[in-house]
């Protein structure tokens, strides 16, 4: 494979639009432009790989490249994955998963504050490599692309490492190709074991204003951590039944909408304790608990120990 034949198009089109070189498939952005760089890498017909940090002054409209454009893709999309500056509060890792590119049209745009890794792979090739009578429902689903599907899985820190991995490769550019590959396909195939461990049985097509309300109400749920949930009114404010919401909230995040809220609620708590260096009373209440025995309990359940312990570890 030649060095262009390596490259995707769409950080081909990005460079041609700075008019400016790339460099070992990686353009590093100017001060004139803004900074940081965007690396990209065809290891095959079937699977691509693009690596963004960067900040621009401003978006960048570009035609839609060929290769977003047509045949089969499976998308995966992972963010809050890199280094954060000492004190800046920091946000879970996680991977976007989606069966066509949302809202993809004749021209898409390259915004002005990306961190992200995109892996696209072809779901024929997928198809060739996975036995289809030991498929889940919802891998099952995810393969066959009849229906608009969208997932978001966290990031445990055993993929995270991986993720490291392809930020920072190992070796020299003899083996980078080959390297970066192995470790895509390995983010892949893990993230599918992860699909595939959820137990829907029935999957419902994943529509642009589905996945924005739906994001609408977590971002709600995670900025009054200190209030339960009330279904009734999260549906009306989402204009959806409230069966609709829940089904749908659960599909995209694998979870139910309170066991969600109680999730962060207690990774919140393991941050006030732990880097906060707050009490386990204070934390309690802070958190809007009026029994600090419960909240122990629901503590150890999610995070494996009880507060005090974990705030002394």
């Amino acid at each position: 494979m030649t060095q262009q034949q390596s490259i995707p198009n769409v950080l081909i089109k990005f460079a041609d639009s700075l008019g400016i070189n790339l460099t070992n498939n990686r353009l590093d952005i100017p001060d004139i432009f803004g900074k940081g760089y965007c690396a990209g890498y065809v290891f095959n017909e079937h699977i691509r790989l693009l690596i963004s940090d960067y900040e621009l002054k401003e978006d960048l409209m570009l035609e839609q490249p060929e290769e977003l454009a047509t045949g089969k893709l499976l998308f995966f999309k992972f963010q809050n994955i890199f280094p954060k500056v000492i004190g800046e509060p920091s946000q879970t890792p996680s991977v976007l998963i989606a069966t066509r590119r949302i809202a993809a049209g004749e021209a898409f745009t390259i915004h002005s504050n990306t961190e992200t890794i995109n892996i696209e792979v072809d779901i024929h090739y997928l198809n060739e490599l996975l036995q289809p009578a030991e498929r889940s429902h919802v891998l099952q689903s995810l393969l066959q692309e009849s229906v608009p599907l969208f997932f978001e899985q966290l990031i445990y820190p055993a993929l995270l490492k991986v993720v490291e991995e392809i930020l920072t490769p190992a070796g020299n550019s003899t083996f980078r190709l080959f390297f970066l590959r192995v470790k895509a396909e390995e983010l892949i195939c893990r993230l599918l074991m992860e699909l595939d461990k959820r137990e829907e049985k029935e999957l419902y097509p994943i529509h642009d204003r589905d996945i924005h309300v739906i994001y609408q109400i977590r971002d709600q749920l995670l900025a009054n951590i200190q209030a339960a949930p009330v279904i009734a009114d999260l549906a009306m404010q989402a204009a959806m039944s409230p069966t609709k919401l829940k089904r749908l909230f659960r599909q995209i995040f694998g979870t139910s909408i309170f066991n969600y809220y109680q999730q962060f609620r207690m990774k919140e708590a393991a941050r006030l304790l732990k880097t906060e260096k707050l009490s386990v009373a204070a934390v309690g209440y802070h958190l809007g608990f009026t029994n600090l025995s419960h909240f122990s309990k629901l503590f150890e359940a999610h995070i494996g120990m009880k507060p005090k312990k974990y705030s002394r570890a």
